[in-house]
């Protein structure tokens, strides 16, 4: 962080330490709801979540070798093939917008495309198959399988636009790359690594798989209640390849690299979830923004219920799975089908504490063009689907 960064930091927090009226009820009440947020944040997404995600990044930046990302996610990749695993990524990864986003800067840091990267930063919280599934359960199969074709669209159409408007951009950062693999690349196997990555993104998904609905029956519950049991085997496999496959060194750096995510990430994310409690609350629990406001602008489906349904969610923070019941309610209150699937398109896949952390990393311009490139889709779509569901 720059020095007149910092100090430009220090004064802020004075000024809101010194003129903001903490006396008053609203505003008491508003920053009461910000630290509730973050405690639960911290305990339900913290450990099961990001410290799993932040260890698969760590591993993306040591041990995948820089012609492998280039190769499926590069700018001058086989574009079909890049953009097709990039926005159906998210099908396997229950994870947030938070979540995502040390995997995210893992492969773009490594050398990815801003096309296939901001595809697969979209797709991550956007269309797992949890969501997709507890979406249709709860506000119907049409929802959820508008949800599920738009989330896929969405994340084709903003890697293209993002890869096209930042052309150029790209091909500085392209400029001077080696497409040779790694010195140390013939240590292991392309399967042994396989394996490696994919025991750590099972214990993400399990670790962080969300309690079913009470009256769900079948595989998620059994999933549910088994997932410890079945996390823990994970870890024991993990442990079992790090033995036995990799240096103490490279250890090391996974651990090294690891650590360097976390320091750029983490407060970003503690300071965006502080401001985005204070600002809209918990759901229930109204903050400086009260929920009525927000609900009475949202029903029926103009062009402005949409556009503000999607600008509404953007800064919003969605725990994977949270925005459904939050919608449910919104929906009972009165809420217009169009604008409802706009926010389930704009809220889940960007958040406040998200566009902190994807401004660091691929800086301001480029984070802008992506909110906004999202915020337009999902009000159109929200337009075409309310048209059709009334």
């Amino acid at each position: 962080m720059k020095e007149r960064t910092k100090l430009l930091l220090i004064i802020m927090i004075f000024l809101a330490c010194y003129y903001v009226p903490w006396d008053h009820n609203v505003v008491r009440q508003s920053g009461l709801e910000a630290f509730m947020m973050l405690r639960e944040y911290a305990r339900q997404h913290v450990l099961t979540c990001l410290i799993p995600a932040f260890f698969i990044a760590g591993a993306i930046s040591v041990f995948v070798s820089q012609a492998s990302v280039l190769k499926y996610f590069g700018a001058r990749a086989k574009k079909i093939l890049a953009y097709s695993v990039a926005s159906v990524s998210g099908s396997i990864l229950a994870v947030c917008s938070c979540t995502v986003l040390p995997l995210f800067a893992g492969i773009y840091t490594r050398g990815a495309g801003i096309g296939p990267a901001t595809a697969f930063l979209y797709s991550g919280p956007a269309i797992n198959v949890l969501a997709i599934t507890l979406t249709a359960k709860v506000l119907g199969w049409q929802m959820g399988l508008a949800r599920a074709v738009g989330a896929v669209f969405f994340a084709l159409v903003t890697g293209l636009l993002m890869a096209l408007i930042f052309r150029k951009d790209d091909a500085a950062r392209t400029a001077g790359q080696t497409y040779v693999p790694d010195d140390d690349a013939g240590q292991r196997t392309l399967l042994q690594d396989g394996l490696y990555l994919l025991a750590m993104v099972l214990i993400l998904v399990f670790a962080a798989f969300a309690r079913p609905a009470s009256d769900a029956t079948g595989l998620w519950p059994m999933i549910f209640a088994y997932k410890w049991y079945i996390t823990t085997t994970f870890l024991i496999i993990l442990a079992f390849m790090l033995k036995a496959w990799f240096t103490k060194d490279e250890c090391v750096n996974w651990v090294d690299s690891t650590w360097g995510f976390m320091k750029q990430i983490f407060p970003l994310l503690i300071g965006g979830v502080l401001i985005a409690g204070f600002m809209l609350g918990r759901p229930g629990h109204p903050a400086l923004i009260p929920e009525h406001y927000v609900q009475s602008l949202l029903g029926g489906n103009s062009l402005w219920a949409n556009l503000f349904a999607s600008v509404a969610g953007a800064p919003m923070y969605f725990a994977t799975l949270t925005e459904i019941p939050i919608l449910q309610g919104l929906i009972g209150s009165g809420m217009g089908r169009g604008p409802a699937l706009a926010l389930l398109l704009a809220g889940p896949a960007l958040s406040l504490p998200n566009m902190l952390v994807i401004g660091s990393v691929m800086g301001v311009r480029k984070t802008v063009t992506f909110c906004i490139i999202i915020v337009i889709m999902s009000t159109i779509a929200g337009l075409i689907y309310g048209s059709f569901a009334g």
